[in-house]
């Protein structure tokens, strides 16, 4: 089959009643898409109607071979060993027994003819970046970017027709994302990425942009696709000029058409007045100047809402990807001050400030590192949620931290009850206006936290951290451009540069450390933390 996934007439709504696709056709060829989208789009919806993680309300999903689904969060037993997770324990079991002198039929059945499982598994973990990580292990003893891994590895060992990605770059370090990054590029079959890393999306070879339920194709990477739809948007802007223009145009028609039957009208009426012409005359003149007039005025009014619904058109081509207002004057930091004190630190699992390290007016700090290497042990210690093992740590300003977890918010509460919470003087209609600016307006700020798409989700707790009381001077992010779409990085990016006080994030995502304007890079290796130069940012792998 040319095509190996095909939705047809695919209708979803979650249970409280939200559509999600009202009769979505879409189809899946050979090759690699990128699958693009604003949060809440349905874009993680969508892989999980294909892998059987959801079902359709009405609709059809056909897959012609297997699916492999690696979703966007995962969580792996930590008791299993490794080769549990990777799907291969009963094979390896089977295996040893023959090896050992076992000729029972039933370890025959369980090899079939994968002899070679075992070297093929050791092979594949090799080629993710995982070589070190032993069969035998348990699955405890491996950090959450190495778990990604070696579930995108059980996949690649099943061999799958079609493989299903949700953001997998999220929680993964420079190193993995690189091994990530060439799986993606061997990968010989049908593969469908969800995914907001620009550099992953290059490797793919169509884009398909969902929005608004239907989906639109893009030849190409992802910078084929941006600069296609840069065309299509000024293309699309000129179209509303034209029918604002053309809107103007048929205003002032129907007003000189009008103008022209009154004239009319009077003069009827003058003559009629002064009786200048016969009575029947007059009447029949009269008559026909009514449905002259009705038909203008109705032709009138046709080419007027014709513009109308062209000018509605033309608007609904241009897409209006709102930007986040922060404008937060106390959360300012005078340059020198001092923020953030660390003297001699030794925080849980081993990671350490050695000697002094002090962070001063609105620095902007790039913490970065390997994964597991302590980064979110630092952030936690300095937020106060865990105790250092030994030395002093000390905010000198209000400051907020917010985790890769977002759970600052409480699923069962609005946003804007969420938000009351961390600013409990504020009253409601200021607590709404603040929220509007985070794009949460109107009825959007009554929604449950629980219902949200990973970025709102995200939009929401960086809306009820920047708005507590009293606002922060110190704000921290763990991996905050994890499970946000390329609209809501840029949304994030807008918003910390109008955010004054001092900033300390922790990423993986270079382009976006480069775009809030870093001042200090500052690396967690080997359990130190050292300072270093934007030079040496690209660690070696």
């Amino acid at each position: 089959m040319s095509t190996s996934i095909t939705c047809t007439s695919l209708y979803f709504t979650w249970p409280d009643g939200t559509p999600v696709f009202e009769g979505l056709d879409v189809s899946f060829g050979p090759g690699r898409t990128g699958l693009v989208g604003i949060n809440g789009s349905g874009k993680s919806t969508l892989l999980k109607l294909v892998a059987g993680e959801l079902a359709p309300a009405d609709g059809a999903v056909r897959v012609a071979g297997e699916v492999g689904y690696l979703p966007q969060n995962v969580t792996l037993d930590t008791g299993l060993k490794v080769d549990e997770a990777l799907g291969i324990a009963a094979q390896r079991a089977a295996l040893h027994a023959i090896e050992a002198g076992d000729v029972a039929e039933e370890h025959f059945e369980t090899v079939g003819d994968d002899w070679d499982v075992e070297e093929r598994a050791v092979a594949t973990l090799g080629e993710l970046g995982l070589g070190h990580v032993e069969l035998d292990r348990t699955i405890g003893e491996v950090s959450g970017g190495e778990s990604v891994l070696l579930r995108l590895a059980a996949l690649m060992l099943r061999r799958p027709d079609a493989l299903l990605l949700d953001e997998p770059t999220n929680n993964l370090d420079l190193y993995a994302r690189r091994r990530l990054y060439a799986a993606v590029a061997s990968w010989p079959g049908v593969m469908v990425v969800v995914s907001h890393d620009r550099e992953l999306l290059e490797l793919v070879d169509q884009i398909a942009d969902l929005r608004a339920g239907e989906v639109t194709w893009y030849g190409g990477n992802f910078s084929a696709y941006e600069e296609t739809l840069a065309t299509e948007q000024e293309a699309a802007e000129r179209m509303v000029r034209v029918a604002e223009a053309d809107l103007k145009k048929q205003k002032r028609e129907l007003v000189d058409a009008q103008v022209k039957l009154a004239r009319r009208k009077r003069y009827a009426q003058k003559m009629y007045d002064t009786k200048r012409e016969p009575r029947a005359v007059m009447k029949l003149r009269s008559r026909a100047a009514q449905v002259s007039a009705g038909k203008h005025r109705i032709m009138h009014e046709e080419k007027l809402t014709e513009a109308k619904e062209r000018l509605d058109e033309a608007v609904e081509a241009v897409r209006d990807d709102d930007e986040i207002r922060v404008d937060l004057p106390y959360t300012a930091v005078p340059p020198g001050r001092t923020v953030l004190t660390m003297l001699d630190l030794k925080v849980a699992y081993g990671a350490r400030v050695t000697g002094g390290l002090d962070l001063r007016g609105p620095e902007r700090i790039a913490l970065i590192g390997r994964n597991g290497a302590g980064k979110t042990t630092l952030l936690r210690t300095v937020a106060g949620e865990l105790e250092p093992v030994s030395g002093e740590v000390e905010a000198h300003v209000p400051l907020r931290f917010l985790p890769q977890r977002l759970d600052v918010l409480d699923g069962e509460l609005s946003v804007a009850e969420n938000v009351a919470r961390f600013a409990p003087g504020a009253t409601n209609n200021r607590v709404r206006a603040r929220l509007a600016r985070f794009l949460f307006r109107g009825a959007r700020a009554d929604q449950k936290a629980a219902t949200l798409s990973g970025g709102e989700r995200f939009r929401a707790a960086l809306a009820a951290l920047m708005l507590a009381e009293p606002a922060p001077q110190l704000l921290m992010l763990d991996e905050p451009t994890n499970n946000l779409d390329m609209a809501s990085v840029r949304q994030l990016t807008t918003a910390l540069e109008s955010y004054e006080g001092a900033l300390i994030v922790a990423s993986h995502d270079l382009p976006f450390l480069e775009s809030i304007g870093i001042t200090r890079w500052l690396m967690m290796e080997e359990g130190e933390l050292k300072e270093i130069t934007p030079e040496t940012v690209g660690y070696p792998v």
